[in-house]
């Protein structure tokens, strides 16, 4: 299932994948995701699309608030 909100995602980072969400981690895959040209980013967009890499970057960015 592709999480289509915040809770969703968050439940899949850490319960599903047992990954801490932490700031180091966020800040990590914020520096591979916000990248348009890094080959992980743009194999992303193809199997998810631009809307999806949008809401990850934005939940990414949620998660170093909490």
């Amino acid at each position: 299932m592709i999480p289509t909100t915040y809770e969703q995602w968050k439940n899949c980072i850490v319960n599903d994948c047992k990954i801490k969400l932490t700031k180091a981690f966020a800040e990590k895959r914020l520096s591979v995701y916000e990248n348009q040209e890094h080959p992980e980013t743009k194999k992303f967009v193809d199997l998810y699309g631009n809307q999806h890499l949008n809401n990850i970057i934005y939940w990414y960015k949620k998660s170093q608030n909490e």
